[in-house]
């Protein structure tokens, strides 16, 4: 009897809580505008230079980040591959590490020259032919 009791409560409960969302939805529509129409405080606007200037910092930092971190796997690869001695697995082991370090170095500069060229994209200087002092004449 009890058990049926807190299934028939459980339902209830679930039932009701679909209901709350149900009826959430409908009003989110209609409050979210008012919402978005709200007054902002005063500041500096933000141009798109700025976010250039910050998704650069972020790309550079990253990519030299990773770079440090790849020299760093290479050279414990070189030495896990040092101390194999007479163990094949422990040499096949540093010589896969090695092989991924390598994988990883060709990835990353691979995503800085995609970052740079997406850069050069939209700042509309990749299709420049004829640039003096960077200015493009044509």
């Amino acid at each position: 009897m009890n058990y049926e009791l807190r299934i028939t409560n459980y339902e209830l409960k679930k039932k009701s809580f679909r209901n709350f969302i149900s009826g959430l939805i409908p009003a989110s529509c209609f409050l979210i505008p008012f919402f978005v129409l709200a007054e902002l405080p005063p500041g500096n606007a933000i141009s798109l230079d700025d976010i250039d200037y910050i998704v650069y910092i972020i790309a550079d930092f990253m990519i030299i980040t990773s770079m440090v971190l790849t020299v760093i796997f290479i050279v414990l690869s070189g030495i896990m591959t040092m101390l194999a001695q007479a163990d094949p697995g422990k040499f096949k082991d540093g010589l896969l590490r090695l092989k991924h370090a390598i994988w990883g170095v060709a990835i990353i500069l691979a995503s800085g020259v995609i970052i740079n060229t997406v850069g050069a994209l939209v700042d509309r200087s990749f299709f420049c032919q004829i640039s003096i002092v960077g200015i493009c004449l044509y």
